[in-house]
C-alpha cells in the first residue's frame, strides 16, 4: 500500500494564494483615488460591454480585477445585499463597511476551502461622504482581508509599482481632471519603467460624485466628457508654460 501524499496545511495555503495572486496579476490594472468633490474610478478596460467598475447603492460603488465571472456574481451579490438591507431597515444603514464585510467573509470562506479554488479576483469597495473626510475606500484581496484605504490605491496588474507612484503624486484637495490625468499616467507606467499611451476609447472612468443632486451619486464619464477632463489638464499646463515662457522673455528684455 502506497504512502498517502501529505502537504501542510501552511504549505497549502501559501500555494492557494500564489495561485490566486498570479491570476489576478495578469489582468489590467484598477486605481481608485480621491478628489475634491468624490472619488475617480478608473481602469484600463476596453471593452465596454464587460464593465469593472460599476454601482452598487447610493454612495457606494465596486471595482475589481481578475476573473470576470468570479467578480460579477460578487457584484450581483453586492446589489441584492444592498437593495435588501436598504428597503428591510434603511437606505442610510447600507454602508461600504457592511458591505466589505459581506465580500470578506466571502472570500474568506471560499479561500479556506479544500473543495474548491480559491477566487482569483480582488476587489475595492468604496463610499463617498458629505466631505472628503467621509470618504471610505477599502481593498479586499484573495483571501478575504479588509485593507482600509486613503487617498488612492491600485490593484491588478503591476499594482506595487502603480501605488508607489501615486504615493508620491497625489494630494488632497484636486480636481476631477487632475486626479484623473494622475490615474492615466499612472496606469501607463510598464514593469520596466516605460511608459504607453492610453485614449479615452481604452478607459473605463466612473465617479462617486458629492455634489450631484440626486440621491444616486454613481455617474459614468464617457465619450466627449471624458476627453474633455482628460484634455483638460494638458491644456491648463500648456497655457502655464506658454505664460511662464512669456514672463520670462519680458524679464530677459
Amino acid at each position: 500500500m502506497s504512502t498517502p501524499f501529505y502537504v501542510s496545511p501552511q504549505q497549502a495555503m501559501a500555494d492557494r494564494a500564489e495561485y490566486a495572486r498570479k491570476g489576478i496579476a495578469r489582468g489590467r490594472s484598477v486605481v481608485v483615488l480621491q478628489y475634491t468633490d468624490g472619488v475617480v474610478f478608473v481602469a484600463e478596460n476596453p471593452s465596454r460591454a464587460l464593465h469593472k467598475v460599476s454601482e452598487i447603492y447610493d454612495r457606494i460603488a465596486f471595482a475589481a480585477v481578475g476573473k470576470y465571472n468570479e467578480f460579477e456574481n460578487l457584484r450581483i451579490g453586492g446589489v441584492r445585499y444592498a437593495d435588501l438591507r436598504g428597503y428591510t431597515y434603511d437606505r442610510e444603514d447600507v454602508t461600504a463597511r457592511g458591505l466589505a464585510n459581506v465580500y470578506a467573509q466571502t472570500l474568506g470562506t471560499i479561500f479556506s476551502s479544500a473543495g474548491e479554488k480559491p477566487y482569483e479576483v480582488e476587489l475595492i469597495v468604496a463610499e463617498v461622504g458629505a466631505g472628503p473626510e467621509d470618504d471610505q475606500i477599502y481593498r479586499l484581496p484573495h483571501d478575504g482581508s479588509i485593507v482600509d484605504e486613503h487617498g488612492s490605491v491600485a490593484v491588478g496588474g503591476n499594482a506595487d509599482q502603480i501605488s508607489t507612484y501615486l504615493d508620491q503624486r497625489h494630494r488632497d484637495g484636486m480636481t476631477l481632471s487632475e486626479a484623473l490625468k494622475l490615474a492615466v499616467e499612472s496606469l501607463t507606467r510598464d514593469n520596466n519603467g516605460g511608459e504607453r499611451t492610453l485614449t479615452a476609447e481604452q478607459l473605463e472612468v466612473a465617479v462617486l460624485d458629492r455634489t450631484r443632486p440626486q440621491q444616486r451619486k454613481f455617474k459614468r464619464l464617457l465619450g466627449r466628457q471624458l476627453s474633455r477632463l482628460l484634455d483638460e489638464e494638458t491644456a491648463g499646463s500648456s497655457e502655464a508654460e506658454g505664460t511662464e515662457s512669456a514672463e520670462g522673455e519680458g524679464e530677459g528684455s
